[in-house]
């Protein structure tokens, strides 16, 4: 229940908020179905993508140029096996470690099974 906007009473909300794992029960059943969100995921960003000849390949040597299908500025997807599940700007980070991150610009819809 919530207050109405005109102020003269309340409504029902037909929203359902997502549940909070902490607020769930402790019982034995439900702490292995949560044990799954401590597993580590390997994520891959996909810059671009490059389809060179075998020759090609065999011939490079260092500082030899890999051409990607993307530009610079072209968003990165962030993938887990081989399933996009969003897309970002790649990003320096500005802690000082001169390391880089993905920004996230656009999560893709998971609903579906794997």
């Amino acid at each position: 229940m919530m207050d109405s906007p005109d102020g003269t009473g309340t409504v029902e909300d037909d929203r359902q908020e997502a549940p909070i794992l902490d607020d769930r029960s402790d019982a034995p059943e439900n702490r292995h179905k949560r044990a799954i969100f401590d597993l580590p995921v390997d994520v891959v960003i996909a810059v671009g993508r490059a389809r060179p000849k075998v020759k090609d390949l065999l011939q490079m040597k260092r500082d030899s140029l890999i051409s990607l299908d993307t530009k610079l500025d072209d968003p990165v997807e962030i993938m887990v096996g081989k399933r996009v599940i969003a897309r970002g700007q790649l990003q320096e980070l500005d802690d000082g470690s001169e390391g880089l991150g993905v920004r996230l610009t656009e999560i893709v819809d998971v609903s579906e099974p794997f």
